[in-house]
């Protein structure tokens, strides 16, 4: 992740959002279509998009895939309260977590545990395997909270921004 210091001496403009905006919809639009889109000539565009990516607004391109037909239809979050919360404790969660695939999202948050945990699995006997043999036996772990997703209402990676 790029440090938001670096990016600090770069202010975006109308046709930087608006790059950022076609790209956050469609992250394969070619270039001479995104360019016709924002009314901007091919050569500048590639330019400003490179720009954007060195200066690292744009950190990667992906494609979305469909959980349930790749098995992990199963969406949980697990709420993590570790021992304790000093010296290299959360050193040791970050590194085994980062390990583990089925783990989408980990945050380290305020209040009344430590970590919030997404992650899908296919389905209750993979998520018991999940708790119980990758994510309880890390070290200065002592207890979690599960919640399992009963529908998902709204579920984006697009950021808002701003005009």
């Amino acid at each position: 992740m790029i440090n938001s210091n670096l990016t600090a001496f770069y202010q975006l403009d109308k046709i930087d959002r608006a790059i950022l905006r076609e790209l956050q919809l469609n992250g394969r639009i070619s270039n001479a279509a995104l360019s016709r889109k924002i009314n901007l000539s091919p050569t500048p565009c590639l330019e400003r998009v490179r720009k954007l990516e060195s200066r690292g607004f744009i950190q990667g391109y992906m494609a979305i895939l469909d959980p349930t037909l790749l098995e992990s239809q199963l969406l949980i979050f697990v709420e993590i309260n570790l021992k304790r919360t000093a010296g290299d404790a959360f050193k040791v969660f970050r590194q085994r977590i980062l390990d583990i695939p089925e783990v989408l999202d980990c945050h380290l948050v305020s209040g009344n545990f430590d970590y919030l945990i997404k992650a899908r699995v296919r389905d209750m006997q993979e998520y018991r395997s999940l708790l119980g043999e990758k994510i309880l036996p890390i070290p200065g772990v002592e207890g979690s909270r599960t919640y399992v997703v009963m529908e998902e209402v709204k579920e984006s990676l697009r950021l808002r921004i701003p005009q």
